[in-house]
């Protein structure tokens, strides 16, 4: 299990990077903020592709060498970001990223049910999605701040040697995964249909729009609502990650028990913060509180959606992770989009106000929708 969660946590990071590296990188590449975005939005575009036209195309092979191979082709993702003399280039690298992440995550969040006897599926598939929230607490946070002693670019190199060394534990931790059996595409289109899977599916979309139109641009926000210094944007990103690995597994126990209230609670306070920040956020002490329950919340939202989605299709266990994937990241990069072009057009303020009106459109939706799910 630990090396799955070092794969989430690697592919993650590796997406998440931009975030803590938005204005350097802008910067040097001489575009603007709204533009640098882009990197988050062309890798999340691509994993949402990638993750569940990858499942039918993989066929037969083996899950454990499929795994080696995505996080050695994110390895070469990270080193030619590190290396691009432009934004073009660097764009090219994000697309390679994004294949990677797209199919490391359908797969490895599929694969806690084969691993680990029933009764610890709950557990075992937190600890897979912590490699998400742990992300938050030292992946961007650390790429801020290698990024303010040595530069952006030694952030990506470290997180493309990462991918390396992480795919050699895979290959010494996990035994032999064949497939159990192979997926069509067809499949996997009516399996979106089915109504306990498409709910959870706009539920996911909604949520994860929200919070990454916010989340994409919180080093601006932060800088210029909260008056916080670009020294201490990486002690406040610490923080925000430390409570969404807290989140994670306190999300991971109550949506074992209930999918939805826990998907309803997360959604709302989710909504509730991201409002609540242009209001109280002007100071670093009150934007460290509200980072806190940001960070509570949005931890816990992949494991409790993955937990929805399994419940709802438990014959389809790689389809519905695919779908899943898929569909949360075309969120996140639809959310950097959205977020981009607010905050040029509209100033910074606006994307906390445009992400809560997204999560609060989930809640709305998953309140009145009179589709249940039941935990085994």
């Amino acid at each position: 299990m630990s090396s799955l969660a070092g794969a989430t946590f690697t592919v993650v990071t590796s997406e998440m990077l931009p975030v803590g590296l938005l204005t350097p990188i802008s910067r040097d590449l001489q575009v603007t903020e709204g533009m640098a975005g882009l990197t988050l939005t062309v890798t999340g575009l691509v994993a949402a592709v990638s993750a569940p036209l990858l499942i039918p195309a993989l066929g037969n092979l083996d899950r454990r060498a499929v795994l080696c191979a995505l996080m050695a082709l994110l390895a070469v993702g990270n080193l030619l970001a590190a290396w691009s003399p432009g934004f073009g280039v660097m764009l090219v690298a994000r697309v390679l990223v994004g294949i990677g992440m797209g199919g490391v995550w359908a797969i490895a969040a599929s694969l806690a049910v084969r691993l680990v006897p029933p009764r610890s599926v709950g557990s075992a598939t937190s600890l897979i999605f912590s490699g998400i929230a742990v992300a938050s607490v030292l992946g961007v946070p650390a790429g801020t701040y290698l990024g303010e002693l040595v530069g952006w670019r030694m952030a990506f190199v470290g997180a493309g040697g990462l991918s390396l060394v992480v795919a050699a534990a895979l290959v010494m931790s996990l035994p032999s995964l064949p497939t159990e059996g192979a997926v069509r595409l067809g499949a996997m289109l009516r399996l979106a249909g089915v109504p306990r899977v498409r709910l959870g599916l706009i539920v996911v979309a909604l949520i994860v729009i929200g919070h990454f139109t916010a989340y994409t641009y919180v080093r601006p926000v932060l800088e210029k609502v909260s008056g916080v210094s670009a020294g201490q944007i990486g002690t406040l990103l610490l923080v925000y990650g430390l409570f969404g690995v807290a989140g994670n597994f306190a999300s991971g126990a109550g949506a074992a028990r209930s999918p939805r209230v826990t998907l309803l609670v997360l959604g709302g306070t989710l909504s509730a913060t991201m409002a609540l920040v242009p209001l109280l956020g002007q100071t670093t002490l009150t934007a460290v509180a509200l980072l806190v329950v940001w960070g509570l919340a949005y931890g816990g939202v992949s494991v409790a959606a993955q937990a929805w989605m399994l419940v709802a299709a438990p014959e389809a266990r790689e389809a519905t992770s695919g779908l899943f994937a898929g569909v949360f990241n075309a969120g996140i990069a639809a959310g950097a989009l959205v977020g981009g072009l607010a905050t040029d057009a509209a100033g910074t303020t606006a994307v906390m106000w445009l992400g809560a009106v997204f999560a609060a459109g989930a809640v709305l939706v998953l309140a009145t929708a009179g589709v249940r799910v039941r935990p085994a």
